[in-house]
């Protein structure tokens, strides 16, 4: 295993995304260290558990379960020990816990978590409600949204409704433009339910360089000149102003910070 890299085997009775995740949020912990991820989901019989451990053992790396079947757990814990396979269960212990504070066994049933519930269907929704409405192709989503975006290019407006739109939630975005007039909508909606989005010029410069070298454009076009910046921010303050909104900074925030700060915002009205 290399001092600067290491693989992670995420095993699963279901799908994974549970042990992805918390194997991605550990990993942030250890930046620059590269962690690369490899899933292997819908694991059913003990054959395909000593198929995964003998690969892991063969490339020195760790394997994360999130196994709720225990024959399965149990036959993890015997093949990764004889193999010399680091391990860990990331459900056994948690559920092991449960039952007892409960005083009843689990259902040992992979994928619970993935029912096709009325939550479900409402999370596809707003999604598709983001979709359609992003960017303001279509006015009429302002009047419809639970939160409406607001902001110049790169404020993270659409990533961050599709964050917002997992929490269940409708939301629509409207850019910012000096150029363009605001849809009057924007305006005649309840500000409330407006989050506005501004940024520190020096920190979207950067974010705009790196969009224009990513598209193979010379990073001295207009888009990422600190005047234009200026001009573009400074009209946007004025718009929020008029509006009466929440205004929020995103330089230097994560998406799923900024998300959490609205849905505080949300919580709190």
């Amino acid at each position: 295993m290399s001092e600067t890299e290491v693989t992670v085997y995420v095993v699963s009775d279901s799908a994974g995304d549970t042990g992805e995740l918390a194997v991605r949020a550990a990993a942030a912990q250890f930046h620059p260290l590269q962690v690369h991820i490899r899933r292997i989901g819908f694991i059913q019989t003990e054959e395909a558990i000593d198929t995964v451990v003998d690969t892991a053992a063969s490339d020195n790396s760790v394997l994360l379960y999130t196994l709720v079947i225990p024959h399965l757990r149990e036959r993890m814990t015997e093949r990764a020990a004889a193999k010399g396979v680091t391990t860990i269960d990331l459900l056994g212990p948690l559920i092991g816990n449960m039952e007892r504070l409960f005083g009843r066994p689990s259902r040992h049933e992979p994928g619970l978590n993935h029912v096709l519930d009325a939550g479900y269907f409402r999370k596809v929704e707003a999604v598709e409600f983001a979709v359609r409405y992003d960017d303001a192709r279509d006015v009429a989503g302002i009047g419809k949204a639970d939160i409406v975006l607001t902001g110049v290019s790169r404020t993270s407006k659409t990533p961050l409704s599709m964050v917002l739109a997992h929490k269940t939630l409708k939301v629509a975005n409207v850019p910012l433009v000096p150029e363009l007039v605001p849809p009057r909508e924007l305006f005649l909606v309840d500000p409330g339910k407006v989050i506005g989005l501004t940024i520190r010029p020096n920190a979207l410069n950067a974010i705009r360089k790196e969009r224009l070298k990513a598209l193979g454009l010379p990073d001295s076009a207009s888009y990422a000149t600190a005047e234009r910046i200026e001009q573009e921010l400074e009209y946007a303050d004025r718009i929020m102003k008029k509006i009466g909104c929440v205004v929020i900074d995103v330089s230097n925030k994560a998406v799923e910070e900024t998300a959490s700060l609205i849905l505080d915002h949300l919580q709190n009205r």
